[in-house]
Order: structure tokens, then C-alpha cells, then sequence
């Protein structure tokens, strides 16, 4: 019977002993990774600041397939939020944010070891290459069965946490490239336009280098008219006047105004009207890229229903600002090709 009140005893100080020695022990940890990624700061930020997002770029998953995700009433800024359930179930609550530049949240983790909770932190500085550097920063303390987990494990938390982050990264990075692919179009059928006033410049152009030549003659457009004081009152618009089979074309680019413009000096911007029309209509949402093939869509169904096209040449409405959404997956361009 001593011998067992001994043996207990020893086990006892031994415990107790451990508990001291693992309490002393540092359990602060800091991860921090970054990855420069070539897509605007405004499309990564508001992917990470939205929680429905998370699911699909998080690396998560890969490690525990019975993750289930359920999403706060608000997903998106401070106050947003989300948990889920799996073999660590946990939560994530937004605690600040700093648009387009930095975002700071909440964790809470159910371990074997209790719940650990840590501070989430993400930045988002652009750079001189143009580029975006992206930082994930994940700070706390282990909790005392942590530290005597990790000891006797060998796990290396910081070791498979940094693996982790850089994986996800990395799946952040794919998800948004792959977001911003998204594109549809649709045949509006016959519609008209109401036509108008504009001033324009006529160049040529090629597929490689279409995009910087409208892009400069936009430039020197708006130029002329804000030395003229001329107020512009549509959306951009190109009026293709050849499209060649060899891929050249020649094109008017142009900006809808009010009243007609006299201009009496010699200048590569002129005047002109654009008459009420009657056209097949075609929108395309996404990258510019896929103009070629809204294009085509618009020249199968003038096919398929034997419409003929008029001698007015087709042109194609911008009809919002890509300086006002960064993610070429929401830009709207109307395409209208006129018919008899």
C-alpha cells in the first residue's frame, strides 16, 4: 500500500512538475506568408472579405473533405462571419477592415487541446511592377495541451501552418484568375438605337494592337474635348468601317455629345452623327478578350433568321467605365450590327 501511495505520489509531482514546465514554455506563435499576385488589389481584397468565397480557395478541404461551411447572415466587412464543422470545427469573425488594403479577423478553433483563438490579419500593397504582394498573418498563444502535444508529436504546427497558408495563397490566386474568365453573351434580338451626336478618330488597327490604339485615340478625344469645354453625354463607342478577312481593321472611335461640333481647325478629331438604327443586338459581359466571340454569336443568328445588313457599319457600345470595375469579368459591351 506505501509502495502505491509512493508510486502515485512521484506520478503526481511528475504531473505537476510537466504542467510547470509546459506552462513556462513559449507558446507565441507569428506565421506570416506573402505571394506577389498580377491581379488588382480591389478584386483580391474584396474576394478575402467575403466568406462565401473561402470554400473554394481555402486549402481547408484538402486536409479534412467533411468540412460543412455555414455563413453568417453577413459574410462580407466587419461583422461578417462564418464556421464550420469537421474534425476542427471553428469560426472566423471580421474585426476591421481598410479598403482595398488591409483586413483583420478573428479565429476560433476547437482542438483535442481546447479552443484556441488567434488573430488573422491580411494585407494587400501594391508594387512597382504593378503587381499586388499579399500577406496572411495568423498570431496567438498555444494553449497548455497544445505545447504538450506538439512536444510529444514532433508535430511541426508552424512547419504544416506556413505550408498551409501558401497553399492557399496559391488557390486564391486561381480562384480570382479564374473569376475573372467569367463571361456570358446574349442576343438581345432586334432592337433600335436612338442615335446622335459625336466627335471621333479614325485609325487602323490590328488584333495584337487594337486595344493600346483605342485606348490612345480615347486619350486624345477627351483631350480635345475638355480644351474645348465639350461635355460628353453617352458611353464610348467603335465604329468598325472595314474588318478585313486578314485580321485589319479600320475604326472610328468615338464619344457621344450633345449638339454638333463645328470644328474649323484642321484636327484628327472630327464630328459626326450616328442615325437612329435598327440592329441586331449582342451583350457581352467579360474581358474585351471575348468580343471575337460575341462577334460570332451576333453572325450566326443574322444567319440563322436570313437577316440582311444595311450599309450603315455595325459599332459597339461600351457601357461602363473598366476604371470603375477592376475585374474585367463585369465589364458590359453592347454590340450592334444594323440590318434592313
Amino acid at each position: 500500500m506505501k509502495v502505491l501511495k509512493l508510486v502515485f505520489f512521484l506520478l503526481l509531482i511528475f504531473l505537476i512538475g510537466g504542467a510547470i514546465y509546459f506552462a513556462s514554455k513559449d507558446g507565441h506563435y507569428d506565421i506570416k506568408e506573402s505571394k506577389s499576385i498580377q491581379v488588382p488589389a480591389s478584386i483580391l481584397y474584396n474576394t478575402v472579405n467575403d466568406y462565401t468565397t473561402w470554400e473554394h480557395w481555402g486549402p481547408w478541404k484538402k486536409e479534412d473533405s467533411t468540412m460543412v461551411f455555414t455563413y453568417d447572415a453577413t459574410t462580407v466587412g466587419i461583422g461578417g462571419g462564418y464556421s464550420w464543422d469537421g474534425d476542427f470545427p471553428g469560426s472566423m469573425k471580421t474585426t476591421a477592415v481598410l479598403e482595398n488594403m488591409a483586413i483583420e479577423q478573428d479565429l476560433s478553433i476547437v482542438t483535442p487541446g481546447g479552443e484556441r483563438l488567434s488573430k488573422v490579419g491580411w494585407e494587400f500593397m501594391p508594387t512597382d511592377t504593378g503587381a499586388v504582394e499579399v500577406s496572411w498573418q495568423v498570431e496567438g498563444e498555444h494553449t497548455l495541451m497544445d505545447k504538450i502535444y506538439f512536444a510529444f508529436s514532433g508535430m511541426d504546427f508552424e512547419g504544416d501552418m506556413r505550408s498551409m497558408y501558401i497553399d492557399g495563397l496559391q488557390g486564391l490566386e486561381t480562384y480570382v484568375r479564374e473569376k475573372m474568365e467569367d463571361h456570358s453573351v446574349e442576343i438581345k434580338g432586334i432592337t433600335e438605337y436612338g442615335g446622335g451626336f459625336y466627335v471621333y478618330k479614325t485609325t487602323s488597327a490590328s488584333g495584337a494592337n487594337i486595344s493600346a490604339i483605342m485606348g490612345q485615340n480615347y486619350g486624345e478625344i477627351m483631350q480635345f474635348m475638355n480644351q474645348k469645354g465639350i461635355t460628353q453625354s453617352g458611353k464610348p463607342f467603335t465604329i468598325y468601317n472595314e474588318m478585313n478577312p486578314n485580321g485589319s481593321i479600320i475604326m472610328s472611335n468615338a464619344i457621344p455629345v450633345a449638339n454638333a461640333i463645328e470644328i474649323t481647325e484642321e484636327s484628327t478629331i472630327l464630328s459626326g452623327y450616328l442615325p437612329r438604327t435598327k440592329a441586331v443586338r449582342v451583350t457581352l459581359k467579360g474581358n474585351y478578350t471575348y468580343l471575337g466571340k460575341a462577334w460570332a454569336e451576333a453572325m450566326q443568328y443574322i444567319e440563322q433568321y436570313e437577316l440582311t445588313q444595311s450599309e450603315q457599319k455595325p459599332f459597339e457600345i461600351y457601357t461602363n467605365d473598366p476604371g470603375n470595375f477592376p475585374n474585367p469579368a463585369n465589364w458590359v459591351t453592347d454590340i450592334y450590327i444594323p440590318v434592313e
